[in-house]
């Protein structure tokens, strides 16, 4: 019988214990009274957490064993930091944790270099947005961390900008169980407007007008880039033939586009 484990930093994924609640309610009252163990044997039982984490970041060349292994380390911040007293569940707390020190780990190892200044400049407005959001109960604009931190509301806005991220397009935003959205989905293209696609189509229709020849002529010259005298070596005629039947194909091709244009306005006035 075959073993499909998948080991992760010599961990065998495929092994990895699953904790029932009952069992991290014990573990965690042990943890409180100083048990080593308990605190070993509670992380080990919630690394499946920080696996199915990595899943979102597995369009991204990066090592999946360190990954894995700073995903640890956001696991261990939480359970140090959690409070049973919250009443949450624990990978409701330890998810965003876990999540936050991965990204801090591919920002500073970005390779995109952003200058210290700009870096420090982020990481004290983070500090700041992260201090009146607790004191406030509500996260501060662009203008309250700048007025906190002396400086221009424009090199906040910079300095956060410029240690995001960068993300895939291929980075789901949504999945129901069936089809996935991607970010790529939801990106408007500023140059496949109406008006772009409307003149996509004239032009179609412009070379559709044009006999076999010229549409031959037409397509190796600007749409396979090549010389007036690669056309004339490949259809077997010569270069001044080929100039004056592309003269000829674009002078007809010119005169519709410009007709179709005149028809279009005419409808919108």
């Amino acid at each position: 019988m075959r073993n499909n484990k998948v080991e992760i930093c010599g961990v065998n994924t495929s092994k990895l214990p699953v904790l029932t609640a009952k069992e991290k309610r014990e573990l965690f009252e042990k943890i409180k009274q100083g048990d080593a163990e308990a605190r070993q044997k509670f992380i080990y039982g919630n690394l499946r957490l920080v696996l199915s984490i990595l899943k979102r970041f597995n369009n991204r060349n990066e090592n999946i064993d360190d990954l894995f292994q700073i995903g640890c380390i956001g696991l261990i911040k939480a359970v140090e930091n959690f409070d049973t007293g919250h009443n949450v569940q624990f990978s409701t707390y330890a998810v965003p944790m876990i999540i936050g020190e991965i990204r801090r780990y591919l920002r500073d190892n970005n390779s995109i270099r952003v200058s210290r200044s700009i870096r420090d400049t982020a990481y004290k407005a983070l500090s700041v947005k992260e201090r009146l959001t607790n004191q406030n109960g509500k996260e501060p604009g662009i203008h309250e961390i700048a007025k906190e931190l002396d400086i221009t509301p424009e090199e906040v806005s910079v300095a956060l900008d410029a240690i995001m991220d960068p993300v895939s397009m291929q980075e789901p935003v949504y999945h129901d169980g069936t089809d996935a959205v991607f970010i790529m989905d939801q990106i408007k293209d500023e140059k496949n407007i109406d008006e772009s696609w409307l003149e996509s189509i004239s032009l179609k229709e412009a070379i559709n007008r044009l006999n076999e020849r010229e549409q031959h002529i037409i397509n190796l010259r600007f749409f396979q880039g090549k010389t007036q005298m690669e056309v004339a070596d490949e259809i077997g005629i010569s270069q001044a033939q080929v100039s004056r039947l592309e003269k000829n194909a674009l002078k007809t091709m010119k005169n519709y586009l410009k007709f179709v244009k005149i028809i279009r306005r005419s409808k919108y006035e």
